[in-house]
């Protein structure tokens, strides 16, 4: 029967070289699809060696990158070669072009293939030796058997091949494992067994796949572990410590070593119950303060904590994620605003007064003694006090401000100093750090420090003599690292003799005196001043010009709302101006009837009614109309129709300004 069959084949080929057809319908489809493309591309069917081999620089890097393919593939190609052993069959391995990789076979059969050039780097495609299983199990994207004359090219009619293409995961062809050898030992098993090879090599492949992806998670677990910026500690199901990561050996102050199989009470002491429930009933907690005892002290943090569970969902213990309190705080502050935005450089003026005050400011920032800025309202004390944080030795810790005048009396000691769960009505769930805790590294800036009661200045002195704090409502005591600035608009040894402020707290406070001097003191800074919140709060690119008696008017002026009064000035002017030019007729009446008495203005009595005020105003634009275009009629040399292109006005408003003004050309 197998004999009838390769005879009918191989008539059938003799027909299609010569016709082009096979002239019966015994040829299985693929194998005709096969015969008819390598007529179409021209394949000389009585050649049958490949043509195309791969140079030994090239061949190297195919088996670099197909290196885990063919280590898997090799340990199952052996053991189909020990099968067929002496029996004149060659198991090979191809990659998806059809490049033989790899070849095991009798001696003399590689030999007799080696004429063929059916060696490792050698093209096995049908463009180069006609139908073939490798190159055709690839076309058909299926195993195949192509035996005898079903090849295309005559000097394989002696073969039998059995080829099934390898796939990846993503259903790609990655590589054809094929066994050939003599045509009259076919047999349909022989593809079976490449088949069972083939789906053993994807299983590996896959496995491989999972191990390394398992692999690469593990790597970056155990690089998050160790890395992550809060403490962990992994413990089992009776809350026994497995592992630590670097943070957590550094906040508790023990070696990695001292913790293993250690009870995590042990470390942490009564501080466990929330993990004790979150073992037993999966109970997840949140940002928990603790205080641990450490060969270092203790130690303030927020724990968290979260149950781990096999694929059954039992508890197999829990991972603590420990974070210390300072660091919060410091993330806190930075996210919102409580950072020092200002330096001695952003303080506007050149007096001699002003600079002096910078200098004191800049020597005491340097130390850690308690400062006190006295100043009026609107000199600027918080920025003062945000330089000197700035330029001290902790410019990266937190600057709080807090308006001890702005906070009722019975909530400013809950402000300072925090409080605990519980302590009183309306108190928030866990409790609640004071500015001190938020300040702990940096400064605590005490604004109007005059305003304080007494009852909180006598808590505000302990603090500052003893360094630590406890929250209302608490026993815990916590250790503080602030330097206090404070601030005040009073004299606050009247109000020490008046009994309103403690002279204790007073001198406590009172180590490096600085006073800001108000804005009458300073006059020469203030056109600087005005020229930077100008600038600052300009409504558009344009430049801004100042009347040379608008400047005069506004240094004569007391400004008892200091610096911040001028802003807001400014900010009004620049507001209600249609034009580049800033006049007295932008100033508030106040301002210029002030001015106006202490005689900048060339009247002779104080303007009472906004009535002289608007005439004086309109007498003073028409001056500086007459003055421009003076101006421009010289520029233009008399040019009435260059003065006006240059103004962008016609040339009749330049002739009726001109005998309004009794200009003459």
């Amino acid at each position: 029967m197998q004999c009838e069959i390769m005879e009918q084949t191989g008539t059938a080929w003799k027909h299609f070289i010569s016709y082009g057809d096979p002239g019966t319908n015994f040829v299985r489809p693929e194998i005709l699809q096969s015969w008819q493309r390598c007529y179409k591309i021209g394949v000389n069917p009585y050649d049958g060696n490949s043509h195309k081999i791969l140079p030994q620089d090239k061949l190297k890097d195919l088996l670099e990158r197909k290196s885990k393919l063919i280590s898997i593939a090799r340990p199952l190609m052996t053991t189909l070669y020990d099968f067929v052993r002496g029996s004149g069959f060659i198991v090979m391995l191809t990659d998806e072009n059809s490049y033989i990789m790899e070849a095991l076979g009798d001696p003399e059969i590689l030999a007799s293939a080696c004429r063929l050039n059916f060696v490792p780097g050698g093209c096995w495609s049908e463009e180069q030796v006609g139908t073939n299983a490798i190159a055709t199990a690839i076309e058909v994207g299926i195993p195949l058997q192509v035996s005898g004359e079903e090849h295309y090219c005559q000097k394989h009619h002696a073969w039998t091949c059995s080829g099934a293409p390898i796939y990846d995961d993503n259903n790609q062809i990655i590589g054809v494992l094929d066994m050939s050898g003599p045509s009259s030992e076919t047999h349909k098993h022989t593809l079976g067994m490449v088949v069972a090879a083939v789906q053993d090599i994807r299983d590996q492949l896959h496995l491989h796949k999972n191990n390394q992806e398992l692999s690469m998670a593990n790597d970056s677990l155990s690089s998050i572990f160790m890395n992550i910026s809060e403490g962990v500690i992994l413990v089992d199901e009776t809350a026994r410590i497995k592992a630590v990561n670097p943070v957590a050996e550094s906040i508790l102050g023990q070696r990695v070593e001292d913790y293993k199989m250690s009870a995590l009470k042990d470390i942490l002491g009564k501080e466990t119950p929330f993990t004790r429930e979150m073992l037993i009933s999966g109970k997840i907690y949140n940002d928990t303060e603790i205080r641990v005892d450490t060969q270092s002290g203790k130690i303030h943090c927020l724990a968290s904590g979260r149950p781990i569970r096999d694929y059954q969902g039992i508890i197999r213990g829990g991972v603590i994620l420990l974070s210390p309190m300072n660091k919060v705080q410091h993330l806190v502050n930075r996210f919102s605003g409580a950072q020092a935005r200002f330096y001695f450089s952003d303080i506007i003026g050149s007096s001699e007064t002003l600079k002096k005050t910078i200098k004191t400011a800049a020597r005491a920032a340097m130390g850690m003694s308690n400062v006190l800025l006295e100043g009026e309202s609107g000199t600027g004390k918080e920025i003062f006090a945000q330089s000197i944080h700035n330029h001290s030795t902790r410019p990266k810790g937190p600057f709080v401000a807090v308006n001890c005048g702005a906070i009722p009396r019975e909530l400013i000691g809950s402000e300072l100093f925090g409080y605990s769960e519980g302590a009183f009505t309306g108190a928030k769930r866990g409790g609640r750090p004071g500015k001190f805790e938020m300040a702990c590294g940096g400064t605590l800036f005490l604004d109007e420090i005059g305003d304080m009661p007494l009852e909180q200045q006598v808590a505000l002195l302990r603090v500052l003599q003893e360094k630590t704090i406890t929250r209302i409502g608490d026993h815990n005591i916590i250790p503080v690292d602030v330097r206090i600035i404070c601030a005040t608009n009073q004299n606050l040894l009247e109000q020490v003799a008046k009994g309103n402020f403690r002279q204790d707290l007073y001198y406590r406070l009172n180590v490096i005196s600085i006073k800001i001097p108000p804005l009458r003191q300073r006059r020469e800074d203030i056109s600087d001043l005005f020229y930077y919140f100008m600038n600052k709060i300009k409504k558009d690119t344009s430049q801004y010009e100042l009347d040379p008696q608008l400047v005069q008017i506004l240094q004569l002026y007391d400004w008892p709302g200091n610096v911040r009064e001028l802003q807001n000035v400014v900010e009004r002017m620049v507001n209600i101006t249609d034009g580049p030019l800033l006049t007295i007729e932008h100033l508030p009446l106040e301002i210029y009837n002030h001015t106006s008495a202490a005689g900048t203005v060339s009247t002779d009595k104080k303007v009472k009614s906004v009535s002289e005020v608007r005439r004086y105003r309109k007498q003073m634009v028409k001056e500086k109309e007459r003055q421009q275009l003076l101006v421009m009629l010289e520029r233009c040399g008399g040019n009435i129709s260059c003065v006006a292109r240059k103004l962008g006005v016609d040339r009749s408003t330049i002739y009726r300004k001109m005998l309004r003004y009794n200009i003459q050309r």
